[in-house]
């Protein structure tokens, strides 16, 4: 017979698999696309705010909104897992060191702005992959390891081309009429430039 707490998670599986939110925590800004009924229609409202608590509690996970709208602070929370909540997306993450900002209800203006978390990347994703232990691994053969550091060798070593004497010739040919052309223009002060 299964738990109660068995039956949550395998609905939380099935709600995960039908749809992905993004991972989120407090201090960040969200936006909040809600499902509303008027009547017959169906239309999504979009609540943006700071995320100031957040309850991970599988079925009954919660996390709350806050906003100040025309100059009234509004709170909101909303069920993860619920129907109503439509889709979720991180505007801005916020650098805080708190996981309930209920501190944030007593400010205003300046003083209840949030520093933004800057996230590196490093344009690789990096996984970690266990490999066994074996000889081959520990200790590879080293005639391999000279043989591929020959190549290696042979390869940087730069390639020099055998010029014809005949192409040496031309090139040097042409050169000193470039520079005929300068020595005359030097020689004759009367040519205008």
């Amino acid at each position: 017979m299964k738990t109660i707490e068995e039956i949550n998670q395998s609905k939380v599986k099935k709600i995960i698999s039908e749809r992905k939110h993004p991972e989120f925590f407090p201090g960040d800004i969200v936006k909040v696309g809600v499902r509303i009924t008027e009547g017959k229609r169906d239309r999504i409202q979009y609540f943006e705010g700071v995320c100031i608590a957040k309850k991970n509690r599988d079925i009954n996970s919660s996390f709350t909104v806050r906003k100040i709208s025309f100059g009234e602070g509004v709170e909101r929370t909303f069920a993860l897992y619920s129907p109503i909540v439509d889709t979720i997306k991180v505007v801005r993450s916020g650098k805080v060191r708190r996981a309930k900002l209920y501190y944030l209800r007593d400010r205003t203006g300046k003083s209840a702005r949030i520093a933004e978390k800057i996230k590196k990347k490093i344009g690789i994703d990096v996984e970690t992959k266990i490999h066994e232990v074996t000889e081959e691994n520990v200790m590879p053969d080293t005639e391999q390891k000279i043989a591929d550091s020959q190549q290696d060798s042979n390869k940087d070593a730069p390639k020099v081309e055998a010029k014809n004497p005949e192409e040496k010739k031309e090139t040097k040919k042409e050169t000193p009429s470039v520079e005929k052309k300068t020595d005359e223009k030097k020689e004759n002060p009367e040519v205008k430039k």
